[in-house]
């Protein structure tokens, strides 16, 4: 990395105004920027505060997400394909099935080619959607305010498209994005000073506004007339005999080879993201932390003592359920919406897995869970911070007195 950066500085002039590459002055910008420092920093205190500018951050982020991405698109398609060979089906129907056809890729659920490309096909429509409602309302506010657009909406988009199931219809895509945008950050300020997640913001409504097509039992399989619960569902209504009835087992599921959202199902994806946020500081090991701990703790607790279906679950199971693993990774680290102290990220990440394993056992109606832990939390987390901060303050007068 040194001998790069050395390169870098050497050819520098010849991008700047008068060299020979002029032209390509913004890709060099880019470049120096993503890997380095951005062309315009502060030099002396107080003002900084941190290496990392916005737009290294987010692509970081985006860089993290890619393997539930991936896996997600697979096993859309997979799902998808292993559904129509149950039901009898030669081909899909619409616009999806007459691009398969053209390319010639077929509908085998044991290729990895024709399950990815049949999974782009549902994923891509809903990110597509997302960036341009999404979009619409970043670019408007931002010639109100006279602002500069930001890389956020960038992680915003990837992060509410993959919490979605893949027959949303899209309408709802562009509804759910711009509650998320407008109500969630904009009327806040915009990036930086929302207190709740914009991509769970725009999800949460879209339950509570049209929960047929966000939860049940047909909407997790892109196929007409296929209905199948998720293990997650299935657990909540059947505890761990129910579980175990669904054929699933716990590699599968956590290699994310079940029914689920498009992106979330994959927990083996969302941990290789986990570690790539660590590494990079993009995001907070306290908080992960303190969600895995407060779960694993809560849900002992009701398997001693819970009478629920879901009481008998085992904390390993939830791990690999639901969006647990994807909440705990991209959505309550949030650097944002999330407590900002080193102690208040730890109380932050045990309140979330404390509420997630509370309202997934004890309130049978709402099996996930994830996402309303998540949201609750978002508000709390300056009264944390602030409890903190007077508990540390209190401590410093009481030892200089």
């Amino acid at each position: 990395m040194r001998a790069l950066r050395r390169y870098l500085d050497r050819i520098e002039p010849l991008f700047a105004r008068g060299g020979r590459f002029a032209k390509y002055n913004a890709l060099y910008e880019m470049v120096d920027t993503l890997l380095y420092t951005p062309s315009d920093v502060t030099r002396s205190a107080p003002h900084v505060r941190d290496a990392m500018d916005l737009k290294r951050l987010m692509i970081f982020v985006v860089i993290a997400v890619t393997p539930c991405l991936l896996v997600g698109m697979y096993n859309i398609g997979y799902q998808a394909n292993a559904a129509m060979q149950t039901l009898g089906l030669s081909a899909a129907g619409g616009w999806r099935g007459v691009v398969l056809e053209g390319l010639g890729v077929g509908y085998d659920p044991v290729s990895v080619t024709a399950s990815l490309i049949h999974g782009l096909l549902y994923w891509l429509p809903v990110y597509l959607v997302t960036l341009a409602a999404g979009g619409f309302w970043e670019v408007l506010f931002a010639g109100v305010r006279n602002h500069e657009i930001n890389e956020g909406f960038l992680v915003t988009s990837m992060l509410f498209s993959l919490t979605l199931p893949p027959t949303v219809p899209l309408w709802q895509v562009a509804i759910g994005i711009s509650f998320g945008v407008v109500i969630g950050k904009e009327v806040f300020g915009g990036t930086g000073k929302n207190f709740l997640n914009p991509a769970l913001t725009g999800r949460a409504f879209l339950f509570f506004a049209y929960p047929s097509d966000m939860s049940g039992d047909a909407v997790w399989t892109a196929v007409d007339g296929f209905s199948g619960a998720t293990p997650l569902a299935a657990a909540s209504s059947g505890g761990m005999s129910a579980l175990t009835q669904t054929d699933i087992s716990w590699a599968e599921a956590f290699l994310g080879q079940m029914q689920g959202s498009m992106g979330e199902t994959s927990t083996l994806a969302c941990l290789l993201g986990a570690v790539f946020l660590i590494y990079t500081g993009v995001a907070s090991w306290r908080i992960m932390a303190g969600v895995f701990l407060g779960m694993v703790a809560t849900v002992l607790l009701f398997n001693q003592l819970g009478d629920q279906p879901m009481a008998d679950v085992p904390w390993y199971w939830h791990l690999v359920l639901g969006g647990y693993a994807f909440g705990l990774v991209f959505m309550a680290t949030d650097p944002v919406s999330a407590a900002m102290t080193d102690a208040g990220r730890w109380v932050f990440g045990l309140f979330i897995g404390f509420l997630v394993a509370l309202i997934r056992v004890a309130n049978p109606a709402f099996p996930e869970g994830m996402m309303l832990a998540i949201l609750f939390a978002n508000v709390f987390a300056p009264l944390i911070d602030y409890v903190v901060v007077r508990v540390h303050i209190r401590r410093r007068v009481r030892s200089n007195a």
